[in-house]
């Protein structure tokens, strides 16, 4: 931004004098032309006027008066992009953008750094991942695989703090990968003046942009893999994608043919047959045809990416209760029985408890007669006339079940999921509904009532802590007449959730739907809560839609209601439908427990904008009844799996230097890459070659949260196993989950120069975007711009050549105009 000039008059003691003297002179050509025959007078008198007024400006001394940026008393910093970008070819261009970097910054070769000196105090910097002072820029090598552009200038801007930092002229193609968008508020920042390395972008590349993980308990397709894969260049061309595992084995290839010039193409994967915990994969792209290190593209290097998998793995313990034995068990049993992830246990009554009042059996005998003959009578053992008979089914042992359903926290938060099949609401104390409820809304698990004589309003749950939980209301059910065969079909929602559905397409969906038999036993509510998503419905012959099966989040787990209570028809009908209804069954169980937490979970998010590709782990540890414990110990075992190797050679070479090596920092905070945190709690190696083993800490915002911070050094997959221990020394569990970095996908997501994002840049910090033919130029207009210290700055105006060759040409031309006329 030019500041305010002026002009100033140092001979202003001879104001008086010249003033006198103009006006005699403008008396004397008055005089001289009021009767002189010449034509165009005003013309003639005017330029001899002009020529002696500018003789007598002389005589005051005129100086042309601009505050300029006093010379060494301002900071002026040169910060110069060091990422491997910059070594990718323009289209047209035949040499990399580096090179035309290095012409710049070449002394001998531009002289715009010395005119800079000139006048400022020069600091020079180059970034990649970091800030790094240098004296010379002749050591870059563009081995970054990051441009951390933003987190450079807010470096720049605080170490400068208090002192004239007069602005900053910043050498990139603008690819930030810390600057999604830029910050609201730049006002510590100086000016930037960015000057923008190359023009058009590649003139051929492919990239992997972004891709998408999505996990359903739809049994044929349980893992979706979404890549979008950016094409560069002005011809179509078929793009090959191959997804394989970590073994390197084929999974899936496919090839889409892209559209000329810029744009996108997308894939989708589909892994059928993922293992259950931490998988990896890698995604991989190339032009059909194409094969090796030779490739027509500008690098290979953003082509490949690891896809991390996370199919939660069991045991699943499921928590079956019936009133009555039924169909309904068998067909769940039997589908459970193929899932070795879920065990089902059981608590089936099949007689219930009998007035103390009611007559008894032989004399002397106080048992159930349901027992009499079995070798086992001794007393406690077997159920009294007052106590209902319960069998227990697949229990992991003796002691599971045996006194009934669960009356504590430690024994019900066992499992994961609960399902109640026709059994009334009296057959649980006050105090095990209440459990019921904070098993689904403090510990997180899974709950589901089946349809029946004794379920829902029926069962008497209206207003009980059971029927609270519930994603139906139970109050004033409506009349039911005799009984109709009713239709399943799925509602909106159930089409849109895929754990509902049993095939891949809509058409193959209606039609099997329409093949299943006819529903008797449904109950009926009066209505759906608010936030409850219907997933399928009930209909009669009339076109009447009742509910037949609800859902909804209820606290930290999930609540179902399927209304219906003679489901296992449909596998009764054929070989083939019964196959469908044990895939019902196995799909909906997932749901329920798909996302049941563990007394030890564990997450991995990615610190924002840290070009450091910092990622922070966090463990949850709770105790038995899943409350947060604030003394634990938590160590952690970080793996690297599925490393990239060194990259195949592109067309610039963007290898680098591949370093190897992790840091890993305990705390919430990184220090930097290269260092661990000085409270230490990192080992110098683990069990395992390879394995980094370090201690989270207690988070001092959330109890129960520990946290540490690993930064990676190379491209490729990670794995970290959590073991947590309470104060007392017992194990309160494990958890494992995983991460795939890839230190040069941000750095290379797209080659063509963000120059929208400088533009922006430059405006909101008071600078400018510099053409790169233009620094010479720049550099001698910059002293005039805006600075911290400035001062004033004078050039005198009356002894340029100018102003006296415009006297003389006044001058001269009142003479020849004088001369035309006869006039001497």
């Amino acid at each position: 931004m030019n500041l305010t000039s002026d002009i100033v008059f140092s001979g202003a003691s001879w104001r008086g004098p010249a003033a006198a003297f103009f006006l005699a002179g403008c008396v004397l050509v008055w005089w001289s032309y009021r009767s002189a025959p010449v034509g165009r007078r005003g013309l003639c008198a005017a330029l001899k006027l002009a020529g002696l007024g500018l003789l007598i400006l002389c005589v005051l001394e005129p100086q042309w008066s601009q505050p300029k940026a006093r010379p060494g008393s301002n900071v002026m910093v040169v910060l110069a992009d060091n990422s491997s970008s910059l070594l990718v070819s323009d289209e047209g261009a035949s040499v990399p953008r580096s090179v035309g970097l290095r012409t710049l910054l070449d002394p001998a070769s531009s002289a715009w750094q010395g005119e800079l000196e000139k006048n400022f105090e020069v600091r020079r910097y180059q970034f990649d991942r970091g800030l790094q002072p240098v004296e010379a820029f002749g050591a870059l090598r563009f081995e970054g695989r990051a441009s951390a552009l933003g987190s450079a200038l807010d470096t720049v801007a605080t170490r400068f703090r208090g002192r004239p930092l007069a602005g900053v002229v910043v050498l990139t193609d603008g690819i930030a990968t810390d600057l999604a968008a830029l910050p609201e508020n730049l006002s510590g920042w100086p000016p930037v003046y960015p000057v923008v390395i190359g023009k058009k972008g590649p003139a051929r590349d492919l990239s992997v942009r972004k891709v998408s993980v999505t996990q359903t308990a739809f049994e044929d397709a349980p893992v979706t893999v979404d890549a979008e894969v950016g094409v560069a260049g002005s011809t179509a061309r078929s793009v090959v994608a191959r997804l394989t595992d970590a073994s390197g084995k084929l999974e899936e290839e496919q090839t889409l043919e892209s559209g000329a010039g810029n744009g996108a193409v997308s894939f989708r994967f589909r892994i059928r047959n993922a293992p259950p915990g931490i998988s990896f994969h890698r995604l991989s792209v190339r032009e059909a045809g194409e094969s090796g290190p030779e490739t027509a593209e500008a690098t290979l290097a953003n082509n490949t990416c690891v896809v991390v998998v996370d199919r939660a793995q069991g045991p699943y313990r499921l928590l079956y209760v019936a009133g009555r034995p039924n169909w309904e068990f068998k067909f769940l049993n039997r589908a459970l029985e193929a899932d070795d992830q879920v065990q089902l246990a059981a608590l089936v009554r099949v007689a219930r408890r009998e007035p103390k009042f009611s007559f008894l059996g032989r004399a002397g005998e106080t048992s159930n007669p349901l027992f009499r003959g079995t070798e086992d009578q001794a007393k406690g053992e077997v159920a009294a006339y007052d106590q209902p008979v319960l069998v227990r089914l697949n229990t992991r042992d003796e002691a599971e079940l045996r006194a009934g359903f669960p009356t504590t926290e430690e024994e019900l938060f066992g499992y994961h999921a609960i399902i109640l099949d026709d059994v009334e609401s009296a057959f649980f104390t006050p105090a095990q509904a209440a459990l019921i409820q904070r098993f689904v809304s403090s510990r997180g698990g899974g709950f589901l009532m089946l349809g029946g004589m004794e379920s829902f309003s029926e069962g008497g749950y209206a207003r009980t802590p059971v029927g609270e939980m519930l994603p139906v209301t139970l109050d004033r059910t409506p009349a039911v007449g005799g009984p109709v065969e009713l239709g399943f079909n799925l509602d909106r929602d159930g089409w849109l959730q895929p754990w509902a559905r049993l095939r891949e397409n809509e058409a193959d969906e209606k039609s099997r739907l329409s093949g299943m038999p006819g529903l008797r036993v449904v109950n009926r509510v009066r209505g759906v809560k608010p936030g409850a998503g219907v997933i399928a419905t009930a209909d009669d012959a009339t076109g009447q839609r009742v509910p037949a099966l609800v859902v909804q989040r209820f606290g930290r787990g999930r609540s179902a209601a399927l209304m219906v209570g003679d489901l296992w028809r449909w596998g009764m009908k054929s070989p083939e439908a019964r196959v469908d209804l044990e895939k019902s069954w196995r799909q909906l169980v997932r749901w329920m427990v798909a996302d049941v937490p563990g007394r030890v979970s564990l997450a991995t998010v990615p610190k924002p904008a840290d070009p450091a590709g910092a990622m922070e782990i966090q463990v949850r540890v709770a105790d038995s009844g899943y409350l947060p414990v604030e003394n634990a110990t938590v160590s952690l075992e970080v793996e690297p799996v599925l490393m990239d190797a060194p990259a195949e050679a592109p067309a610039a070479d963007l290898s680098g230097k591949n370093v190897s090596g992790v840091v890993a920092i305990p705390g919430a905070a990184t220090n930097n890459a290269g260092a661990a945190d000085s409270g230490g709690g990192v080992s110098g190696g683990g069990a395992r070659p390879g394995v980094l083993t370090l201690q989270a800490e207690p988070s001092a915002t959330e109890p129960g949260l520990y946290v540490a911070s690993y930064v990676p050094r190379e491209t490729g997959g990670y794995k970290v196993t959590a073991k947590a221990v309470n104060a007392a020394g017992a194990e309160q569990g494990r958890a494992t989950a995983g991460w795939a970095t890839d230190l040069a996908a941000q750095e290379l997501r797209s080659l063509t120069p963000d120059r929208a994002l400088l533009e922006e840049l430059a405006r909101k910090t008071g600078g400018a975007v510099v053409e790169p033919d233009g620094l010479s130029a720049f550099a001698a207009r910059l002293p005039s711009l805006k600075a911290p210290v400035m001062e004033p700055h004078e050039e005198p105006l009356w002894h340029t050549p100018w102003i006296f060759l415009t006297a003389v040409a006044c001058l001269a031309g009142e003479w020849g105009l004088r001369r035309t006329q006869g006039l001497p």
